[in-house]
């Protein structure tokens, strides 16, 4: 079976692991504060926090920005529910929007006629590894917090993903571009938004009280991600050569490939197409040894019983996502192209 989604682990991060271990400081500690400097320099930003969670990380942006009660933040509906999770712990109210069907992106268009006097911020998700129009989006006057999970090493005309925002943040879930089981990232310029992350991510050995969180992360965890930050570029080459094959092999085939406009670096988190019947390919693909799926599993809208969004229900029933992953190889990839072709 050729799995959908694959942990990239070498000798070399179950060293720098057994390196923590053997140390007998686990929590935080310097390998965190290394991860810290080390990702801020990568996205181009001054500071970094590591948290617990991309989730830890949303909700520790929203919360820095003073977003609560009586607020809307603006989000595309074709998310996964981490960002609704992040919106409704802080007792905002989502706005969500329709989404680009070539991009899988929201764009700044539909931004601009979601913005009412309520708006206090936008999650402005960079989709599969492809950056949205990011550089549009932070003219509108509202706070945007880049949501990187899927984008780490991307650029937008020759500036990173990432740093461009208020804030932005990364996912180190275990199949992320960066995967360490869990984690998460904050990032950002502002030294005031920093400061009240830092404050709140621990709640030990304070001189006040305030509600503070236990999000912090382990050196176990930080670990393993400096580790593959180094690989981070071989990572993305080799997503982008697998990417290469898929597009080359199914043009002309009647699926939707995936569009990247002028000035966008795709790093190819996930490689999705368009078809007529989803659910029919991939259960046929899943005959043929190879796993495939939803992209995102369903939209906000659907699990808040709202309607109005075409795009985003297009998308997400035709949607399939295709194994994409440093370690799947150029056999596999040519694999999983003749099976699409003979199924559509």
């Amino acid at each position: 079976m050729i799995t959908h989604s694959k942990v990239a682990l070498e000798e070399d991060d179950l060293n720098g692991v057994l390196r923590v271990l053997r140390s007998g400081h686990l929590a935080q500690g310097d390998a965190v504060f290394s991860l810290e400097d080390k990702t801020a320099s990568l996205v181009g930003v001054n500071h970094a926090v590591a948290v617990s969670s991309g989730s830890a990380a949303l909700h520790l942006s929203l919360l820095s920005l003073g977003v609560g009660k009586g607020s809307e933040v603006i989000v595309p509906s074709y998310v996964c529910t981490a960002l609704l999770n992040a919106i409704h712990y802080v007792g905002a109210t989502p706005s969500l929007v329709d989404i680009d069907p070539h991009t899988y992106n929201v764009t700044s268009e539909a931004i601009r006629k979601a913005i009412t006097d309520k708006t206090a911020a936008i999650i402005v998700p960079h989709m599969f590894g492809l950056p949205a129009d990011i550089d549009a989006i932070v003219t509108l006057g509202i706070p945007v917090i880049e949501d990187c999970a899927h984008s780490v090493g991307a650029t937008v005309n020759g500036k990173k993903a990432g740093s461009f925002g208020w804030l932005s943040i990364l996912s180190f879930y275990a199949t992320k571009m960066l995967g360490a089981g869990e984690g998460g990232m904050v990032l950002s310029n502002d030294d005031r938004l920093i400061e009240a992350i830092r404050d709140l991510r621990g709640y030990d050995e304070r001189h006040t009280y305030r509600v503070r969180y236990n999000y912090k992360l382990t050196d176990i965890q930080a670990a393993l991600i400096l580790s593959q930050l180094e690989k981070l570029p071989t990572f993305i080459g080799k997503r982008k050569e697998i990417a290469s094959i898929y597009s080359r092999g199914l043009d002309g085939v009647r699926a939707g490939l995936p569009v990247v406009p002028r000035g966008r670096e795709h790093i190819y988190y996930r490689y999705a197409i368009l078809v007529e019947d989803s659910a029919l390919l991939m259960a046929e693909m899943e005959k043929r040894g190879i796993e495939c799926r939803r992209p995102v599993f369903k939209p906000l809208h659907r699990y808040l019983s709202l309607s109005g969004y075409p795009k985003t229900d297009s998308v997400w029933e035709r949607a399939v996502s295709i194994p994409i992953y440093p370690s799947l190889t150029v056999e596999e990839a040519h694999r999983i192209v003749d099976a699409i072709k003979a199924i559509l």
